[in-house]
């Protein structure tokens, strides 16, 4: 679809996305937070894949500047009573996901904002230069096409294809293959994908060990730095003179950016 479509606004209003907001603000300031690390030692019942330890040993490679930091003690937590370790897991998995999709998003937003559009879209009239006023455009069938696969993806990278869950033992971020799962032939999508989600056509597929941990680490900062740079722009569309160096480049958006379908239904109208 359109490339702001598929990026900005895809990453900007879908509910998966902002029902987990406050938790992507949160992530970006557990800089501790690292890619890939060797399993930890299993404790009782859960084998894990990073510890606290973990977190700050590799904070320095993350940003040597900084160090670990983490103001809101997330590394300590212990997230429906499942251990600190399983917690740690599951915002390692969050935070790596929210930066692609941030990544995705600031690509888009600025693209379109140039007026740079992917000629094969979903039918509608995009004629705003906007990005923020670009997905109430959309109409609902395809909101619905875009929200319904982004949740399939979603529903396929917790089904177990992907073997042990980033909760226990398993890489935080890593996406299964469609026609390859490692969770087991059971789980391969029934029709022909051709191509899969994560790195279709194999680039890293002779890298050395060293040199895919070094890209994990580079893709966390880079993530972090999207979603800092994502709500940036949305911030000052949305307030205008919130980002002082944003003023007067970002248009106005009078729209609300928590209400996906706000142009179609309300749940609570």
């Amino acid at each position: 679809g359109d490339q702001g479509l598929h990026a900005a606004h895809w990453s900007r209003t879908c509910p998966i996305y902002f029902l987990t907001m406050q938790t992507a603000l949160a992530l970006a300031l557990l800089a501790p937070a690292a890619a890939f690390v060797a399993p930890a030692p299993a404790s009782t019942g859960v084998k894990v894949q990073e510890t606290k330890a973990d977190l700050e040993a590799l904070a320095v490679k993350l940003n040597p500047v900084v160090g670990y930091y983490d103001p809101l003690g997330l590394a300590d937590a212990d997230f429906w009573g499942r251990g600190n370790e399983y917690t740690i897991g599951w915002l390692r998995h969050a935070e790596i996901k929210h930066g692609r999709v941030a990544m995705a998003g600031f690509v888009g937003y600025c693209l379109h904002a140039n007026g740079i559009q992917f000629p094969i879209h979903i039918p509608g009239d995009y004629s705003t230069k906007s990005p923020a006023e670009l997905w109430d455009q959309v109409p609902e069938s395809g909101k619905w096409q875009i929200i319904l696969f982004v949740g399939f993806l979603e529903f396929f990278s917790e089904s177990g294809a992907n073997g042990a869950h980033y909760t226990k033992g398993g890489k935080p971020g890593a996406f299964p293959s469609f026609n390859a799962p490692a969770g087991g032939d059971q789980y391969k999508i029934p029709h022909p994908v051709p191509l899969d989600l994560w790195d279709p056509v194999g680039f890293t597929k002779n890298s050395s060990p060293e040199k895919l941990e070094r890209g994990r680490l580079i893709e966390i900062n880079n993530g972090r730095l999207a979603m800092l740079g994502l709500f940036s722009l949305i911030s000052e569309a949305t307030v205008p003179g919130s980002v002082p160096a944003l003023k007067d480049i970002i248009p106005p958006y009078d729209g609300n950016v928590m209400i996906p379908f706000s142009g179609d239904f309300s749940i609570f109208s």
